[in-house]
């Protein structure tokens, strides 16, 4: 079902907006001069690595390692952003090489 211009621009506005919302609020919520509650500061430092296991998890939610190619690919990628990452802590370069590498493997090595 293919979506109008008028459709697309109004979705276009509405996600741009929820994304500034999002962004802006902790700014009105915690301004300079107010002291951060403990819960906030907890889930700051809390969050980000749980998330990153739900991440890894979802990644390999599908992986049959009992397959032929045992999951070689996405080990092999996995390593790489890891590695990468370790080295250079920078986040774009893992997550890009990591993928680009995951699907070189996929499409030319684990056929």
């Amino acid at each position: 079902m293919p979506v109008s211009a008028g459709r697309s621009l109004l979705i276009i506005i509405v996600v741009a907006l929820v994304t500034f919302a999002t962004r802006a609020i902790p700014f009105l919520i915690f301004p300079k001069d107010k002291k951060i509650p403990p819960k906030a500061q907890y889930l700051g430092k809390a969050l980000p690595p749980a998330v990153i296991g739900m991440l890894i998890i979802y990644c390999f939610r599908n992986v049959n390692f009992l397959a032929e190619t045992h999951g070689a690919a996405e080990l092999i990628a996995a390593a790489a952003v890891v590695i990468l990452h370790v080295w250079k802590r920078n986040n774009l370069l893992s997550i890009g090489v990591g993928t680009a590498l995951y699907m070189w493997l996929v499409q030319y090595v684990f056929v």
